[in-house]
Formats: structure tokens, C-alpha cells, sequence
């Protein structure tokens, strides 16, 4: 069946635009504060995206255990509820904080200020934050990491990034994870890539599987680390 109009609003028609436009600048203004604080200790900082099951804490892990002995590892762990995930990152050997963000879909600036301020800074040299699981709301909200990571998983269909373009445009790399049941969930990564250099043609894309470790070293050479 065909779709008979796609609706989307004119410039200026969405509801709350100057309210929007106040928290947007207000958060990009903290966000330059944390990566002031970022650069003044020398920590090299990433923001992880990326759906719920995508596979962030798994990559965060993997990247932990292989970073561990070269670099003091933290992690900031976001979600809506629960320490589950930073409990999973921290048995890697992470310094791990968890931010709670309740009703929010994502963190912002300010609540990773109030983190930074209760992590030991002059201990850390690499910091990674995982988001809270969303494909939208996270694009809107840097919060002064040096680079944006998202995520995607081969279990989110071909159509994922298509669907999601904005994410990617602000991203610095992203991965497409779980590529061991590519051919089980008959999905063509290829084509996943190809979707991701139409929206951002400079955007490095890493196959990868946080099962068997297949690319983490990829990302972790794209990560300068």
C-alpha cells in the first residue's frame, strides 16, 4: 500500500521552538565548559550512541579490556534506570559512574558536569560515557567529548540508518555491530555503509562484532587511542 502524504512542518511551525532553541544553547555552552575541563587533564573523551541492544555496553567493554593496560579507563554510564551496564563495564576494570536520567532519552551537558565533578580527573586518561539507548534525542545534546560514536547492530534491519540520518551527521565514527548474524537476519552491511556515506560521506564506518571481538582494534586505531 502506498503512502498517500508524508506531513512535516514548516520552519518555525514546531510548538516550543524559542524554549527548544534556550536548552539547546544553554547545553552547547556546558558542553564547551566539559571539554575545557576534558583538555585541562589531558583526558581523551567518547560519547557512545546508539539504540537500546545495539551493542554500546559491549563495545565499551571490549574497548576497556583491551585499553586497560595502556590508559586509566573510566566510564560514564547512562540510562533511564538501573547501574546495569556500568556494573558490566565496571567488572572490566573501568572506574565507572552511572547518571540516571528518569524520564529523559538522553543525557546532556549538565549531568555529565555534575559526573566529571565527582570523578577523580587527574586518575583518568581515557573516559568513555554511554548514552542512554535513543537514535534521536542524543544528536541534539553533545556533552564535550572529544568524538561521537553511534552504534548501529546488523538486529535493526538494513533501514536503520535512513531512518535516523541526523545521528550520523553529527557523529564522528560509527559502527555496525553484530556482523556474525549478518547473513542469519539477511542483512547486506554493505549497503548499511553505503546509507551512512550518503548522509555523511567523512564519516569512518567500522564493521565490527562485540561477540567475537572482530573490529574493536579497527575502532580503537580510528579512536587515535
Amino acid at each position: 500500500m502506498d503512502v498517500d502524504a508524508v506531513i512535516k512542518p514548516e520552519e518555525g511551525e514546531v510548538f516550543d521552538v524559542e524554549l527548544e532553541e534556550d536548552i539547546l544553547e544553554a547545553n552547547r555552552r556546558l558542553a564547551y565548559e566539559n571539554a575545557k575541563t576534558l583538555r585541562k587533564y589531558g583526558i581523551r573523551s567518547f560519547d557512545i550512541m546508539g539504540s537500546v541492544g545495539s551493542g554500546k555496553t559491549s563495545l565499551i567493554e571490549r574497548l576497556v579490556e583491551a585499553l586497560k593496560g595502556r590508559y586509566r579507563v573510566a566510564a560514564i554510564g547512562g540510562d533511564a534506570a538501573t547501574t546495569i551496564d556500568a556494573e558490566r563495564i565496571g567488572r572490566r576494570g573501568a572506574k565507572v559512574l552511572q547518571i540516571n536520567t528518569g524520564k529523559e532519552c538522553h543525557l546532556d551537558a549538565n549531568l555529565v558536569k555534575k559526573a566529571l565533578a565527582r570523578l577523580d580527573l587527574s586518575s583518568v586518561d581515557v573516559l568513555f560515557i554511554e548514552n542512554v539507548g535513543n537514535l534521536i534525542c542524543p544528536a541534539d545534546f553533545p556533552l564535550g567529548c572529544e568524538k561521537r560514536i553511534v552504534v548501529i547492530s546488523v538486529s535493526e534491519g538494513e533501514h536503520m540508518v535512513v531512518k535516523h540520518p541526523y545521528i550520523f551527521a553529527e557523529a564522528d565514527l560509527a559502527v555496525i555491530n553484530k556482523i556474525d548474524i549478518a547473513p542469519i537476519m539477511n542483512v547486506n552491511t554493505s549497503k548499511i555503509e553505503k546509507d551512512i556515506n550518503v548522509i555523511k560521506p567523512s564519516l569512518k564506518v567500522v564493521k565490527a562484532s562485540c561477540k567475537t571481538g572482530e573490529g574493536v582494534e579497527e575502532v580503537i586505531k580510528a579512536l587515535g587511542l
